[in-house]
């Protein structure tokens, strides 16, 4: 067994899942990611919990669409890893067992070098920690209603997020409230039809990968209204096509990425967006966020070294979180 994705399974199932003995957990994946799949068994079982695998068809990007007909899907489980390519999170599935008090860990292993998730170091990430930085951030912009981020390459953008509440993911999900996700991140569910601006993307658009030059996206009403002609913009505007559904141009969360072990390569999706010093745009379903959109997918466009502004006050300055004359 690879030491490095034993390492990874053992942090998902003891140190997030805190998965205990006679709970019965449903690892969904698919056949690219069996392997791993069997190695969070293993550790599962040695636990002492009754473990079964759900295999997926082979639906792409649009795989949630499953879990949104067949919400009732966990209903027989005590703990559920969403272990696939792409993120069950946000599917209606996930929100009915979040609500009835079911631990759920959103896992999606994609990357785009042949490496494991379970492999990274950025999985190591100290959950206390985390936790800290996230309940401090959390405290300052709650019950804020607008934000405006800027950066120097020309980003100029607002959202609404009044009546919206925020929330943290760190792996652990006690503290999350039963569910989390493996980005480590302070989330807004933004009201869907409030984002205006101009965003210059240059991190990474979520399981593409790397940006290779920065371009610009335009928002108007919550939606993309316009993507730079440009090479890169050329790649994100093929994949939203792809999906064929209106819905995915709406922007329904905002993410602020907390993992200093983190690295925005475009290499993990994950950890693009959970690197400290980026901020990231959720495009699409949002509803086990806390939103209210519904779309065929989800996905993020991530972004560096942003000033981040709740109500006017400066939360993050150039990619730092600056709070009270605290740097971190």
């Amino acid at each position: 067994m690879n030491n490095l994705i034993a390492r990874g399974a053992n942090i998902v199932i003891n140190n997030w899942l805190m998965l205990k003995a006679k709970e019965n957990l449903l690892i969904v994946t698919n056949d690219d990611h069996l392997e791993e799949a069997n190695v969070l068994k293993k550790y599962a079982k040695e636990v002492g919990s009754t473990v079964d695998i759900m295999l997926v068809e082979r639906t792409g990007k649009k795989v949630g669409i499953y879990f949104d007909r067949n919400d009732r899907v966990f209903d027989p489980y005590d703990a559920i890893i969403g272990a696939t390519k792409y993120s069950l999170v946000t599917t209606l599935a996930a929100k009915r067992a979040i609500s009835f008090g079911k631990k759920y860990v959103s896992l999606p292993l994609s990357t785009n070098n042949g490496i494991s998730m379970l492999e990274y170091d950025f999985m190591t990430e100290d959950t206390e920690i985390s936790k800290i930085k996230a309940n401090l951030l959390m405290k300052n912009i709650k019950g804020s209603s607008k934000i405006d981020i800027t950066t120097e390459l020309g980003t100029d953008i607002s959202f609404n997020m009044k009546g919206r509440k925020p929330g943290f993911f760190n792996g652990n999900v006690e503290d999350g409230g039963g569910f989390s996700s493996s980005s480590i991140e302070v989330y807004i569910p933004i009201v869907e039809t409030a984002t205006n601006g101009v965003l210059i993307l240059d991190g990474s658009y979520g399981y593409i990968g790397r940006v290779e030059n920065p371009f610009k996206v335009i928002f108007e009403d919550g939606k993309i209204i316009n993507i730079e002609d440009c090479k890169s913009g050329k790649i994100l505007r093929e994949y939203l096509e792809s999906f064929n559904d209106a819905r995915m141009y709406y922007a329904g969360e905002l993410g602020i990425g907390l993992n200093s072990k983190s690295r925005c390569d475009g290499n993990c999706y994950i950890e693009d967006e959970s690197a400290y010093g980026t901020f990231h745009l959720g495009l699409g379903r949002n509803h086990a966020l806390g939103g209210n959109h519904e779309a065929s997918g989800h996905f993020d466009l991530v972004t560096h070294d942003p000033n981040i502004y709740f109500d006017n006050r400066l939360i993050m300055d150039k990619g730092k979180v600056t709070i009270h004359n605290m740097v971190f």
